[in-house]
């Protein structure tokens, strides 16, 4: 079953809705989503509805294999990246890149 909802902090939410990020890196509890599908965008602090999004693709990473490039679709610097992950999933190696795109 694919999951139909996405959350992000508030603080991704202007670079989500101006084209910035591309994408999101989540762990294996937040990787179940299907290619094409579309996905309801909600603030993670608040629950508010803040967009659409389209999954592009789901591709599984390692943390260590996380490069510029990434940090680029995530509107950020390498180190800036690995501190978040960091701190939201500490301690975990497997990870997924859910590339999206801005529906509206």
């Amino acid at each position: 079953m694919s999951l139909t909802s996405m959350t992000f902090f508030e603080r991704f939410e202007a670079d989500i809705v101006s084209g910035k990020k591309t994408i999101t890196i989540r762990d294996e509890n937040e990787c179940d989503y299907a290619t094409n599908s579309e996905v309801e965008v909600a603030t993670f602090e608040q629950g508010r509805r803040f967009c659409r999004l389209k999954i592009d693709s789901v591709t599984p990473i390692l943390f260590s294999e996380l490069t510029e490039y990434h940090a680029e679709q995530e509107n950020m610097t390498l180190p800036q990246l690995q501190q978040v992950i960091s701190e939201i999933y500490p301690n975990v190696e497997q990870l997924f890149v859910i590339e999206f795109s801005l529906l509206d």
